[in-house]
């Protein structure tokens, strides 16, 4: 099996196919896929001692704007690349899930077939995201009464050209790709929609509060095209990309380990953004209590930006950040004198988010929300402009 996007997308399955080309295309791509697919098998081969049933890809992205705004549940435009992460898989006996890479630098990971026992996130090892796929399709099927029976123990081997920790979504086209082959042995296939939306999901599991952009992109994308990505519901729209264009993706190689430092890096802009929108709807008239109870997000207090802008004869939403939060850094203490409740008790359903509490000296409310509103504009911008101008587009 293997995630090829074609066509309208949210209605459409995970497309099974029994080529590469379709994926590849010709010539010394494919040529390449061919040799690497086979080498994969060789090694599932030496690794489990059988070939395996079925394999399944997932690419990378990179994201062309709207950056740290879909968890604030504003609109993204990412594309995907050719950089992909492979699964190939099996069922197995026993009750083991044995999760292998092509690279030895990688250990074997082994795991008990059990997609109600938690991943011990305090213990980071590189299998943990294939059991975020795993916890995923059996949560998702149990909640639509789904009976998958007991739970399958599975061989498996992964290669990936998706440089790790590089901003490029290795870890989201690993979580989507175990999903895609771990459907495909349960012979049980899903909207494409619907896999974005759990996907997502179930890469919290890992210890980051994801937004939902890398696994929408990953299992939608269309070659040729970014996407407008939209949440609630999730939505893609097809953006043409001008015949000819380059894009540069330049690799810094320092890597960053998203899910090793979410409570100091990734983590902590989530908590920020949240605590920003609670403050600001505070600032323009909200009872506290109910701030604190029912503001989410800087999207849930956009509207009430924009009416206080409109009494300032503008309809920007920054503009309420600009007059209405500190610049310098908050302390707990001080949000807390806002809130009239402790950054514990508003954050104790998040164990994540305790995390971060737990580690932050000061919260940068002005920042955060200065950059989702804004970013959240630019990218209706570029949107604007891609298809025709692309050296203007970069400007943005």
């Amino acid at each position: 099996m293997a995630q090829l996007p074609s066509g309208s997308v949210e209605a459409e399955l995970v497309p099974t196919l029994s080529s590469l080309e379709p994926v590849y295309g010709e010539g010394s791509q494919l040529d390449e896929a061919r040799l690497r697919f086979a080498r994969l098998g060789d090694r599932f081969q030496a690794v489990h001692g059988a070939r395996p049933a079925l394999f399944a890809r997932s690419p990378g992205r990179v994201n062309l704007i709207g950056e740290h705004i879909d968890y604030e549940g504003y609109s993204v435009l990412p594309m995907a690349i050719r950089q992909d992460m492979i699964v190939a898989i099996r069922k197995a006996d026993g009750g083991q899930v044995r999760v292998a890479n092509v690279d030895d630098k990688y250990p074997v990971c082994v795991y008990p077939a059990d997609p109600d026992k938690e991943i011990d996130i305090k213990n980071h090892k590189w299998g943990h995201y294939f059991m975020c796929g795993y916890k995923g399709v059996y949560e998702y099927c149990r909640s639509k009464g789904i009976d998958l029976g007991k739970p399958v123990a599975l061989d498996v081997v992964v290669d990936g050209t998706v440089p790790q920790g590089s901003g490029l979504s290795s870890s989201a086209a690993f979580v989507c790709s175990a999903t895609i082959a771990i459907m495909g042995v349960l012979e049980k296939n899903f909207p494409k929609k619907e896999v974005a939306q759990f996907t997502c999901l179930s890469e919290r599991h890992i210890g980051t509060q994801s937004g939902g952009m890398d696994q929408a992109i990953s299992i939608m994308a269309k070659p040729g095209f970014a996407e407008l990505i939209d949440f609630n519901p999730i939505h893609a729209t097809d953006v043409q990309l001008p015949r000819g264009g380059t894009f540069v993706i330049a690799h810094c190689l320092a890597e960053s380990k998203k899910a090793e430092t979410a409570a100091t890096n990734y983590n902590n802009r989530v908590v920020e953004c949240r605590l920003a929108a609670i403050v600001l709807a505070i600032k323009l008239g909200m009872d506290a209590k109910k701030a604190v109870s029912s503001v989410t997000a800087l999207s849930d207090v956009e509207g009430l930006c924009v009416s206080f802008a409109g009494n300032e004869g503008s309809s920007d939403p920054g503009v309420a950040v600009k007059k209405l939060l500190l610049e310098e850094p908050y302390t707990a203490e001080e949000i807390e004198k806002i809130t009239g409740e402790s950054l514990t008790s508003i954050f104790k359903s998040s164990q994540t988010s305790l995390d971060v509490i737990k580690a932050a000296k000061h919260y940068k409310l002005f920042q955060r929300a200065s950059h989702v509103y804004s970013e959240a504009r630019r990218v209706y911008a570029f949107r604007d402009t891609v298809s025709s101008k692309l050296r203007c587009a970069g400007h943005l």
